[in-house]
């Protein structure tokens, strides 16, 4: 399995938008938080978390073949597991979620996106100034952070882990890499 230090090397060579790297670095973090939680395989769910959008870029606007080509970049790198976990959190493939890992995929990737954009409105745009209560409150408010799926989210709940809980775990994440999203 591919070590953490060569998928960043992966994406040095795939991802040139800051945003999105650091968005695969949250999601990363996610992962990662929610495997110890679960007593799963860290390392093998942060590396899922930190590739699974290596094709970003070179799909473009062809969002079927999202994830189908991250998986063919990947394969002899991740297992067959994470392979699939990476086609089914894009639902364009067709490929069902099925495991653990293919779910928390899916809601760690969504729960990024709510927790970067409560962060940005922030005061001193700083993870560290987001509460529980402040996620709670803009997950209600499906006029804030519009793309991001809150159905999604609630896939926490289908590993067996609490949407409250989700929201700690996620949360605890993201500041732990909050100076790599500069926040």
């Amino acid at each position: 399995m591919i070590t953490r230090e060569k998928a960043y090397g992966l994406i040095d060579q795939h991802i040139k938008n800051p945003n999105m790297r650091k968005h695969m670095i949250a999601v990363s973090a996610i992962m990662y938080s929610l495997a110890e939680e679960l007593r799963e395989d860290p390392m093998l769910w942060e590396v899922v978390g930190l590739l699974h959008d290596i094709d970003y870029e070179e799909v473009g606007n062809n969002m079927d073949h999202h994830g189908v080509k991250s998986a063919e970049i990947l394969v002899g790198l991740l297992p067959k597991e994470g392979l699939h976990a990476i086609k089914a959190h894009n639902e364009r493939t067709g490929v069902k979620p099925e495991s653990h890992l293919d779910l928390a995929l899916i809601a760690a990737d969504a729960m990024s996106g709510l927790g970067i954009a409560t962060a940005l409105i922030m005061p001193n745009k700083k993870l560290a100034e987001v509460k529980i209560r402040s996620l709670k409150k803009k997950f209600k408010d499906k006029s804030f952070a519009r793309t991001v799926d809150r159905n999604r989210i609630m896939y926490c709940t289908r590993i067996g882990i609490d949407y409250n809980d989700f929201l700690v775990i996620s949360q605890g994440a993201l500041q732990s890499v909050s100076r790599d999203l500069g926040l």
